[in-house]
């Protein structure tokens, strides 16, 4: 009740009674109200010790929780440190290990390219080294086979110009017997020259057709030379003049007709022609190995062919020879060649493998590192989750909550009022 209403009152009540009944009520109206203060206070002061109570409880819970997060942390931190260092540790010596392997790896291959690369220049040298031998010792028979032949041919070329003297005394000689007599009497004379040759007659007519001689001879069972020879006197062509060539064609069909390798006619006629007088003519431009030649040559005409087959015989000999050298450097190159095939494809297999075993390395280096990123991560996460814990507070606590944020105020306010509650330190919890 304020001044205004009370002098309302008084000015309303104007007699004793009602003033001193007034104060009596004023006066129980007054005890009312402080009993009444009284017990809003004692309430108050109750519910506020609750209250504190519960403060304090839930404070204490609060740094009980934060404590045990502390701990958590602490501990988390620990392990987590632990768990980086180990996998840092382990990363380490993983990327050691790697980087040894690949080194061995690297030195390994290196090295066996290099004792590759060294028993192939090895090889080559000795496949070179016998390629030259071979080769020296090719042209050493070969020099020896020409000179051999040149001797042959001179001594050939000898007996030709020895005949070629003879020629005017065995012209005169012939005249008087006959041409084939005096062909096989020649050759029986210089049968020792020919000790194992065949020269007969030939009485085989049952092709229609013979010749009048067949020469063979043959070396170690083989026959390498055959010659059919067909003689022409003068004096027996009385009626008629014929010309050499006139014989040709027949005897040409007698040497296949009996497997001869030559066919050479002996003939006196045409005895003016310079063609046939100066030695042995070739007629191979009209029939195969065909010569045409006058009495005086026929021995020196033997000779030379027998010579020149065994020459050629030799020189077959050698040509198989030289067919097998020249196979074995063609060998000798294919196996050359497909040394360095094989040492391209095992090379390039080996590189392959290589690089793929650095390849590999590599990437597990590169997953390691990407390991080592995220745990570097990590530990940053765990840094700021230590930094927000640090800067935890009351007021942030209470930031944006006002329930909490006045329970609070009016637990400083009674604290600081009483002095019994310590006010709270809002620092770091």
């Amino acid at each position: 009740m304020n001044e205004s209403e009370y002098a309302q009152i008084l000015s309303q009540v104007r007699n004793a009674e009602f003033n001193k009944d007034v104060e009596q009520r004023l006066h129980e109206q007054h005890a009312r109200w402080e009993a009444e203060q009284q017990a809003q206070s004692a309430q108050a002061r109750t519910d506020f010790q609750t209250e504190l109570g519960k403060r304090d409880r839930t404070i204490g819970e609060r740094d009980a929780k934060i404590a045990e997060l502390e701990q958590r942390l602490q501990n988390y931190d620990q392990v987590k440190a632990a768990e980086l260092e180990n996998a840092l540790t382990q990363k380490d010596v993983e990327i050691h290990r790697l980087t040894q392997e690949k080194e061995l790896a690297v030195r390994d291959e290196r090295q066996k390219v290099s004792e590759a690369l060294h028993e192939r220049d090895n090889k080559i040298a000795q496949l070179q080294a016998q390629q030259e031998i071979d080769r020296s010792k090719a042209d050493a028979r070969e020099q020896s086979l020409k000179s051999d032949y040149e001797a042959k041919l001179k001594f050939a070329n000898e007996e030709i110009e020895r005949v070629k003297d003879m020629r005017a005394r065995l012209s005169t000689k012939m005249v008087g017997e006959s041409l084939e007599v005096h062909c096989n009497t020649e050759f029986n004379r210089m049968r020792p020259l020919f000790p194992n040759a065949y020269f007969e007659k030939d009485n085989d007519a049952s092709g229609g057709s013979k010749g009048d001689f067949i020469f063979r001879d043959q070396e170690d069972g083989f026959e390498y030379i055959s010659i059919m020879f067909e003689m022409k006197n003068e004096m027996d062509e009385t009626a008629t003049k014929h010309r050499n060539e006139d014989f040709l064609r027949k005897l040409d069909a007698d040497r296949k007709a009996k497997g001869c390798e030559f066919a050479v006619l002996v003939s006196l006629l045409e005895p003016d022609s310079e063609l046939y007088n100066t030695g042995i003519v070739d007629m191979s431009h009209r029939y195969p190995k065909m010569y045409v030649i006058r009495p005086q040559f026929f021995i020196p005409l033997i000779t030379l062919l027998v010579q020149t087959s065994k020459k050629s015989v030799e020189l077959k000999r050698q040509l198989a020879i030289a067919q097998n050298q020249s196979v074995d450097v063609t060998n000798f190159e294919n196996k050359l060649l497909e040394f360095k095939d094989k040492f391209g494809s095992h090379y390039a297999k080996a590189s392959k493998k290589f690089e793929d075993a650095i390849k590999q390395i590599d990437d597990t280096i590169a997953k390691l590192q990407k390991v080592r990123e995220n745990l570097v991560g990590s530990e940053n996460n765990l840094r700021l989750a230590n930094q927000d814990a640090d800067n935890l507070t009351i007021k942030k606590l209470t930031r944006g909550n006002p329930t909490m944020k006045a329970k609070f105020d009016e637990a400083r306010e009674a604290a600081a009022a009483q002095d019994t509650v310590p006010k709270p330190d809002d620092t770091l919890i």
